[in-house]
């Protein structure tokens, strides 16, 4: 049996750990450094002062209120179609055997593993070539594409690990599909759907990229915030909209993993 100093990890790799660790993160610390800083025009080091002014300014600033309404909107919705569609993916990959099977769950996760900005110039073709309009729904379709793969990735793994014979008992039994969903399926994979839930929440709301093709002459708050970093005013507006963006998408995240690192506990799983 070993001891606890020889289980434990090398001094040099902690301070590896360490190094990674503040370089991930140092910058977004700056962000927040930044919110409250006095000058409006230049990112000085160390700031010349500290002020809350730049939240009221943000506050009543009516752009930023219409670019948070869009990419709220655009993250609910693309996230409720990820919802459907991924789990409906997911069931059917899962819990059948079919010819092509491994073909079809290739594509499903294909558009999260291409470069953004070829899904970008895919959409914008296809919304050319259809006459399709640029709105808030073209914006949807283009976050729908890799939301549907968070939502797939989690509930195709929960489903895999899911006992069979729990849904064969309850079809003896006498339950139809609804039902079996309903009170046997739904309870296992509830957990997985709201974690890729939230994290196709998560990335939609700070999508640049994709919304860049998609958007028009619409903005979302990350649109609106790559706008604003190109003009010398008001900068510490944007640094404010920054952490509130952080503080929304870390969230969801958080909570994601909370919700899944205990996901090997499944009812029926290995029986």
């Amino acid at each position: 049996m070993r001891s606890d100093r020889s289980s434990s990890a090398p001094m040099g790799l902690k301070l590896a750990a360490a190094a990674g660790l503040a370089f991930l993160h140092l910058p977004i610390l700056l962000i927040f450094v930044y919110a409250f800083t006095t000058e409006d025009k230049s990112y000085q080091w160390p700031p010349p002062g500290l002020t809350l002014q730049w939240f009221a300014v943000t506050w009543n600033r009516p752009d930023v209120w219409a670019a948070l309404g869009l990419s709220l909107k655009v993250a609910t919705i693309s996230t409720a179609i990820a919802l459907l569609l991924g789990t409906l993916c997911a069931a059917a990959v899962s819990q059948s055997r079919f010819f092509g099977r491994e073909t079809i769950s290739l594509l499903v996760i294909l558009p999260i593993a291409l470069p953004g900005i070829i899904t970008g110039i895919a959409l914008r073709s296809a919304f050319s070539i259809a006459d399709i309009p640029f709105s808030t729904w073209t914006i949807v379709l283009g976050h729908a594409t890799f939301c549907v793969v968070v939502v797939y990735n989690n509930a195709v793994a929960r489903l895999r690990r899911t006992a069979g014979s729990m849904i064969e008992a309850s079809m003896d039994l006498g339950a139809d599909s609804f039902q079996t969903f309903r009170h046997v399926i739904l309870p296992n994979i509830a957990t997985a759907l709201l974690a890729g839930g939230m994290l196709a929440f998560a990335l939609s709301f700070d999508e640049v990229i994709v919304t860049t093709f998609t958007a028009g002459q619409q903005q979302t708050l990350p649109i609106w915030m790559l706008e604003e970093l190109v003009r010398p005013r008001q900068r510490p507006v944007t640094n404010v909209v920054a952490m509130v963006v952080v503080l929304v998408t870390f969230l969801p995240i958080l909570a994601a993993f909370y919700l899944t690192r205990d996901g090997d506990q499944i009812a029926g799983a290995g029986k």
